[in-house]
């Protein structure tokens, strides 16, 4: 009982520390877009500027009439009603910021669990082959990958493949989430989901492959470091005492590789999957822009295009808390593997 209550103890003070983060960041951005050139009520018409009164009237509308600081308290005391408020922008004027982010989220999360499925397996076997095989040709190999795939641009790989494995080879679709008028049964917006939940297998492969090349881009740029990461750590585990000692008792080396060796390694790499995961929601801005994925990365550049600053406030917002849980997650799936770090 002792042990389940130290880790409940540190999984809440790691989820207090999650909130003021949010806070700081929300009001990091709120002043930033209000400091920044361009004018959101002037970008309502296109460029072409109407007749005084009627920007006067628009400013008021939007509350763009009041002090920064007025505006700021209005705003938060909509957030903490659960409540984004509505797009300023040309592309999603007066609709809900919250009912467009539901409906582009399931897209973005899909593409992120698939790439960082990708990015794990690859990376982690990779860096595991490199690190037990220390010098060897297949070590020189994974370090080539590793540091080549991690400084290759997200576009320039999704284009390669969509030229050789969508147009060359058809074996792929080449953009888009679903082909056809037949979508399946929405229950959570993500298409492998909701056709698992329907039974349809048919519709499940046609969500698959059209993931297939979004995830293998941004997944392989991400499995770079995981690659470097884990062969590092594996370089340190495969000459540390207990792996030593492992040896020394006639364990079989393929045992220490993996029970020892391969075991501690890891902890570190879980301890920084929040970051990579960061890094992985930033990615798939490009991989969604060149695959034509309408998800949560179209939905920031549109915004951005449109100066909308409530659209924009929002998708970094909705941005932000999934990266904390994610870092939460992580914490406690690290604190559960090794116990020292709730210390």
């Amino acid at each position: 009982m002792a042990r389940g209550r130290s880790l409940l103890a540190y999984a809440v003070t790691r989820a207090a520390l999650g909130i003021p983060m949010l806070l700081i960041l929300l009001t990091a951005v709120f002043f930033i877009l209000r400091v920044l050139p361009g004018d959101p009520v002037l970008a309502l018409w296109g460029g072409r500027e109407p007749p005084p009164e009627v920007i006067a009237d628009a400013r008021i509308q939007l509350g763009l009439d009041k002090p920064p600081w007025l505006q700021y308290v209005d705003y938060m005391s909509r957030f903490f009603r659960g409540d984004l408020g509505l797009s300023i922008g040309t592309y999603y004027h007066g609709k809900s910021v919250l009912f467009e982010i539901s409906n582009r989220l399931p897209a973005t999360v899909e593409l992120s669990i698939g790439s960082m499925l990708v990015a794990t397996v690859v990376g982690v076997v990779s860096g595991l082959v490199g690190g037990a095989m220390r010098d060897s040709k297949l070590d020189v190999a994974v370090r080539l990958y590793g540091t080549i795939i991690f400084v290759i641009p997200i576009f320039w790989l999704g284009l390669i493949f969509q030229l050789v494995f969508a147009i060359g080879l058809g074996w792929f679709p080449p953009h888009g989430r679903w082909q056809g008028s037949d979508y399946p049964r929405t229950v959570t917006g993500m298409y492998t989901v909701d056709s698992l939940l329907e039974g349809n297998l048919d519709h499940f492969v046609i969500a698959v492959r059209h993931l297939v090349l979004p995830c293998l881009t941004l997944g392989l740029v991400l499995s770079g470091f995981f690659t470097k990461t884990v062969r590092a750590n594996m370089l340190r585990t495969m000459t540390a005492d207990y792996t030593e000692a492992a040896r020394a008792r006639g364990v079989p080396e393929r045992q220490v590789v993996t029970r020892h060796a391969f075991r501690n390694a890891l902890v570190p790499v879980i301890t920084i999957l929040g970051l990579q995961f960061a890094i992985l929601f930033a990615g798939a801005v490009l991989t969604e822009k060149t695959f034509s994925i309408d998800g949560m990365g179209s939905l920031l550049l549109e915004s951005v295009d449109s100066k909308d600053m409530t659209m924009i406030q929002g998708v970094i917002v909705v941005y932000a808390a999934i990266i904390v849980l994610i870092s939460l997650l992580v914490d406690i799936f690290g604190a559960i593997i090794d116990p020292r770090i709730r210390l």
